[in-house]
């Protein structure tokens, strides 16, 4: 049985969750050809603790930086490197993390750099609308293995591939609590959803296969052949005919006059 958050818990994860919504809008108008990667990692840095949170992922299993940040054919876990410079057409995954109050937000964002093919837009446009159709899954009832299949059925149907060795989870004082939640399986199947359940959906969808490397770096994870992967995560509680969701795209679009 699946163990529902508390009333108090859910706000705490909401306040850490919507820090990281601030912090994402705040390193997305950085997001432009020419610029550090690490500039945004150390300004996502000074952001979280100016406002009262610590980086959630600096340190976490040994991992170096405050943000994740996979470009092009990397599909999550990148770390910032001296001297990789964004590109015109490049596509950058910034994944971010904050421990605040005891309590973790989590969350992640697919920009594009510049101006990117038709192609890419249109991996990244599937891939958010996957996280979509998988939160319209997370309710009361259902089991994981809906959520899966939604996300899997819209990439798969668009010709994408789907990363299997990377899921979704639970969220709370840890940053990766129970269920895992895949992008993948099968409707009906898997651990049924409860009220008050905290999760991430996060669909990770490449332009080709669904295989995937690691790097000798022991984090960053690319695809097999090379091909682009978006990325795009959000938290939610599941409740009863529409999952609550805690973390937020609404600032990151209101400083790029994005139309959600």
């Amino acid at each position: 049985m699946l163990k529902a958050k508390s009333a108090e818990e859910i706000e705490l994860i909401r306040e850490s969750s919507l820090l990281v919504g601030k912090t994402l809008a705040e390193v997305a108008p950085m997001i432009q050809p020419g610029v550090s990667v690490l500039d945004l990692d150390k300004r996502a840095y000074e952001f979280i603790k100016d406002h009262g949170g610590h980086p959630g992922f600096l340190g976490f299993n040994g991992f170096p930086n405050s943000l994740c940040i996979s470009m092009n054919e990397v599909v999550v876990h990148g770390i910032p490197k001296a001297g990789q410079v964004m590109q015109d057409g490049d596509i950058i995954s910034v994944d971010c993390g904050v421990l605040m109050n005891g309590f973790y937000g989590d969350s992640a964002y697919t920009f594009p750099v510049g101006e990117v093919s038709d192609e890419v837009m249109k991996l990244l446009v599937n891939t958010k609308e996957c996280l979509d159709l998988g939160i319209e899954q997370a309710i009361a009832g259902n089991r994981v293995g809906d959520i899966g299949y939604a996300v899997q059925a819209h990439a798969e149907n668009a010709g994408f591939g789907v990363v299997r060795e990377l899921v979704g989870h639970g969220l709370g004082r840890d940053l990766h609590e129970p269920p895992e939640v895949p992008n993948f399986g099968r409707r009906g199947k898997g651990p049924k959803l409860v009220e008050g359940l905290v999760i991430n959906i996060e669909p990770m969808i490449n332009m080709g296969r669904k295989e995937v490397q690691q790097h000798a770096d022991g984090w960053t994870i690319y695809t097999a052949d090379r091909k682009p992967s978006a990325h795009f995560e959000h938290t939610m509680v599941v409740r009863k005919g529409k999952a609550e969701l805690l973390s937020t795209f609404e600032f990151i679009e209101q400083k790029l006059e994005i139309r959600a």
